[in-house]
């Protein structure tokens, strides 16, 4: 028999040890597309803002911004898995991303009983961006990140508030850049000096060559794992952006099955937790 009241207990410590703490999620796949996923995510980030942590989400879209651009017969080009942005793709992916995407998101949390407030990383120039420069193409306004200016998320936290991001940058002629959400997540985590940064994904975490849930990852074993396969395709850009955020002073980063209810709360509230845990050896 399950027995609730020991559980409970056993939650307490970890939220003694992130009372106060600050945890970027980036969150995306299934979890922002499926209804009961969407409303299971925003009751565990409430919940976390309850118990005194400070969550700040940031959030993709691609899925969504594809599915604008056919109905407004505009076609879709990429190149190495990122969306060549004209101008004209610019407007829509602002439009989706900080309008429809951010304030779904929003109004979700908020309807849990949170208080969240949806931004792009243009209000106040939170995110400061470049233009991302390939030798074969241009990819016109995709941007990487250069600088963040965390001072407006720290004081949304500090007054009880949810950020909810939308990963857009800007440079300094006032260009607005389309940015990969896992880099914005990270950078964000980095200049806040985040406790955790936790991915929301379609799978287990990182799988080995046999299917298997690889549970933990020190950061000087990334690049072999790269190397030899293990780590391939979409996961990638997150293990690059997970080892960045760990050098740069994340305490650990997590890659957990979004697809999976309230996998978020089983991640920080439990010994075990699950998914990928991405650390550096002492």
């Amino acid at each position: 028999m399950f027995d609730k009241g020991k559980y409970l207990v056993e939650v307490l410590p970890y939220i003694k040890k992130f009372f106060n703490k600050t945890i970027v999620i980036k969150y995306g796949g299934s979890a922002m597309i499926e209804e009961d996923l969407k409303n299971s995510f925003s009751k565990d980030v409430s919940l976390l803002k309850y118990v005194g942590i400070n969550p700040i989400v940031v959030h993709g879209g691609g899925p969504e911004i594809g599915a604008t651009l056919k109905k407004l017969n505009m076609e879709s080009k990429f190149h190495k898995g990122l969306r060549i942005t004209d101008e004209n793709t610019m407007e829509v992916v602002v439009m989706v991303l900080a309008g429809k995407i951010n304030k779904e998101i929003v109004l979700k949390i908020n309807k849990n009983g949170a208080k969240a407030v949806g931004i792009s990383g243009v209000d106040a120039s939170i995110v400061e961006a470049k233009k991302k420069l390939m030798e074969d193409v241009d990819l016109g306004l995709v941007g990487d990140v250069e600088k963040i200016n965390p001072s407006i998320l720290k004081h949304l936290s500090e007054a009880g508030y949810i950020p909810v991001v939308a990963p857009i940058g800007v440079d300094d002629e006032g260009r607005r850049y389309n940015i990969n959400a896992d880099s914005v997540a990270s950078s964000i985590a980095i200049s806040l000096k985040a406790e955790k940064l936790i991915f929301l994904t379609d799978s287990d975490g990182v799988l080995d060559k046999n299917g298997n849930l690889t549970s933990s990852i020190p950061i000087n074993k990334v690049d072999e794992l790269i190397d030899n396969g293990t780590i391939s395709g979409g996961m990638i850009p997150k293990i690059i952006s997970s080892k960045e955020a760990i050098v740069n002073g994340v305490k650990k980063v997590h890659i957990i099955n979004g697809k999976k209810m309230h996998s978020l709360l089983e991640e920080i509230f439990t010994q075990s937790g699950i998914g990928t845990e991405i650390y550096e050896e002492s």
